[in-house]
């Protein structure tokens, strides 16, 4: 075999290698920014969850004490006996 010839097989060899690398290295590119991207919006969602989750525990502590309150009020407050009529 000519020298010519196993020079450009080993060429051709060659940057199908490098080529389906350089399409590896692209592709892992584009993962790690999707993860990068993926990763940034969970951690969003996780705040505003973490947000609304102390909300409604605020909320829920302010109706547990109003229905305190009134369950105190209607306790404390004297009940009629409605008086008959002679």
């Amino acid at each position: 075999m000519p020298t010519e010839n196993l020079s450009d097989l080993l060429n051709q060899v060659s940057e199908n290698s490098t080529g389906g690398i350089d399409g590896l290295i692209g592709e892992f590119q584009r993962l790690r920014g999707k993860l990068q991207t993926d990763g940034e919006r969970i951690q969003r969602e996780i705040e505003e969850y973490k947000a609304l989750s102390q909300q409604v525990m605020e909320l829920t502590q302010t109706i547990s004490g109003s229905v305190e309150k009134v369950r105190a009020s209607v306790v404390d407050r004297p009940t009629r006996v409605p008086q008959e009529k002679d």
